[in-house]
């Protein structure tokens, strides 16, 4: 079905290429077209739209990694919470249990059995019996002493448990604060994002026909992929065969797949295949996994373009890439835009 996609719009793409042909501001590949200067202002104010469009939808999908950020926070605070309540309900038994040696022992010598060498020797009636009942005083000390030491580090425990909860008790509000901001961000991103959306739809709809096609012109797939694309190792693989089994899907702003994606949602989604979890947009992809240079891309390294970086692509080899574009065009095979290239990561 996904192949059926890619050749309808290839088709058409060339069907449309002779009144692009005539149009003096075909768009050039990239996620964000320049619109040339003797362009019309309906199709200057459509592109300016549609990318301030792709911007709000990179601020709404950083808005989604930091709320993920916080709610794995109030996940390892609450169970810290949880951990420090079992340390100090241990700590609380290991206390009573030595407190009570301890307690005997201090009775025991309250009461006068708390004997030392010189009464034993002036007691005993015989060296044999001082010295066995020196022994006997010498092994209730040490046990006395144990039991001190034992009853003091389960007291520490408990302390320190204790703070521990203090601790993440204050860590999980606030990191339930700071989700409830980050939840209120994605709301009021999302809103502006649609707004968006609606305004970039209907400067579109305001477009010539002319000026249409050659928009349309622009989208689907004309550069063919590297015969055989060879990651270096097998998650590297996966990801790009993943990838490239969603050529031809659309494009689609906060998409993740199966069917539509924005950028960073098609290398999100790949990556998922793979089993390797990557932050979702992606100004947070570029930020995590390891450093490439752009003399040591491999097939499966992601590729960032602009400053601050608002899209990402997959490298697949030969200078090539493959990613979701733009609104309006589906997910395929271009070259790398060496012009705008930010940096590269790679995670496997």
């Amino acid at each position: 079905m996904k192949s059926l996609r890619l050749k309808r719009w290839m088709s058409g793409a060339l069907a449309i290429a002779a009144i692009a042909a005539v149009m003096s501001f075909s768009a050039p590949a990239g996620a964000t077209p320049v619109t040339p200067d003797n362009a019309s202002e309906a199709l200057k104010q459509y592109n300016a739209l549609k990318h301030k469009a792709e911007q709000l939808n990179e601020k709404f999908l950083q808005a989604q990694d930091a709320l993920n950020a916080a709610e794995k926070k109030l996940q390892k605070a609450n169970a810290d919470i949880k951990k420090s309540n079992t340390q100090l309900r241990q700590a609380r038994v290991e206390q009573a249990k030595y407190r009570k040696v301890v307690d005997k022992f201090a009775s025991a010598t309250y009461t006068g059995g708390d004997l030392n060498p010189m009464s034993l020797a002036l007691s005993g009636n015989s060296t044999n019996e001082f010295l066995e009942r020196s022994a006997v005083i010498n092994v209730l000390a040490d046990k006395k002493n144990d039991a001190l030491g034992r009853l003091e580090g389960a007291v520490n425990q408990a302390e320190q448990a204790k703070q521990l909860a203090i601790d993440a008790r204050k860590r999980a509000r606030e990191s339930r604060e700071e989700a409830a901001e980050h939840k209120a961000a994605i709301a009021e991103r999302k809103r502006a994002l649609d707004a968006q959306v609606a305004k970039s739809k209907q400067a579109y709809e305001n477009l010539s026909a002319q000026e249409r096609a050659a928009q349309q012109a622009s989208y689907g797939e004309s550069v063919a992929p590297p015969t055989n694309i060879v990651a270096p190792g097998p998650e590297a693989q996966e990801a790009v065969d993943a990838a490239m089994s969603q050529r031809g899907d659309p494009y689609e702003y906060g998409a993740e797949g199966p069917d539509s994606y924005d950028c960073s949602g098609l290398t999100w989604w790949a990556y998922q295949q793979a089993g390797i979890s990557l932050p979702r947009s992606s100004s947070a992809q570029a930020s995590s996994g390891t450093p490439v240079s752009r003399y040591q891309l491999e097939p499966g390294d992601l590729v960032f373009f602009y400053q601050p970086v608002s899209h990402v692509g997959m490298y697949i080899g030969d200078g090539k890439m493959v990613h979701a574009p733009t609104e309006g065009d589906v997910v395929k095979v271009e070259e790398v835009m060496w012009d705008e290239y930010s940096g590269a990561r790679r995670y496997s």
